[in-house]
């Protein structure tokens, strides 16, 4: 498997963490999308999305994030992501749903660039953006997991609901969004980033990392 990503993508982050999870060996293509490598005719010609993460495996070039990780715990099913009772798979579908599709699409890089040009404003007025998104989501995904009285993770083992939460986390960081009202998120985070499998996929260690180079 070739995974075509960028290290700082959370959704690149999301099948990176996945994929260590299922301890399944894979290539990392980097694609750079501050130089706007997602866009490449050669790139779009195999992912008309012209987006990360891509995944080369079977003969085949997948693409869009959620759909790639149910299709690796279908296609991969030891070390499954999601739980086997009906109910708990629902729970880690709502709360890592939540995130991917509430968070990721008003967030992602192609939102914030246009925030800035065309519409021309001011990186303090893009991180009050970023930050109030942040709040509208976390509050309740926060909320649920009181709800469920979670511990370290939200069931015994992490999931497909870690895979989404702990890069959007990473990112909440970046834009200094205030995470002490969420005790159990952190929770999962510190629990999560303590783990080999995490910490392989941290932006941090990627081979197209400005730092790593």
């Amino acid at each position: 498997m070739i995974l075509h990503g960028y290290y700082r993508s959370s959704t690149s982050y999301r099948l990176r963490i996945a994929l260590e999870l299922k301890s399944l060996e894979y290539e990392n293509e980097p694609v750079n999308l501050l130089e706007g490598g997602q866009k490449d005719r050669d790139f779009t010609s195999r992912n008309p999305f012209g987006s990360v993460p891509m995944l080369d495996a079977d003969g085949r070039d997948r693409a869009q994030s959620m759909a790639l990780l149910e299709w690796l715990d279908e296609a991969y099913p030891e070390k499954p992501l999601l739980p086997r009772e009906i109910e708990d798979r629902y729970t880690a579908r709502e709360l890592a749903y939540a995130i991917a599709t509430e968070l990721h699409a008003p967030l992602n890089l192609p939102v914030l660039k246009y925030l800035k040009e065309p519409l021309g404003h001011p990186q303090s007025v893009i991180d009050h953006w970023y930050r109030h998104w942040l709040k509208r989501t976390l509050d309740p995904v926060e909320k649920r997991l009181k709800q469920l009285d979670t511990g370290s993770f939200l069931f015994d083992a992490p999931g497909i609901f870690e895979c989404v939460l702990i890069p959007q986390i990473y990112n909440a960081r970046r834009f200094h969004y205030d995470l002490t009202l969420h005790p159990r998120i952190t929770r999962i985070e510190a629990a999560c980033l303590a783990l080999p499998a995490f910490q392989r996929a941290h932006p941090d260690n990627q081979p197209d990392n400005p730092q790593n180079n």
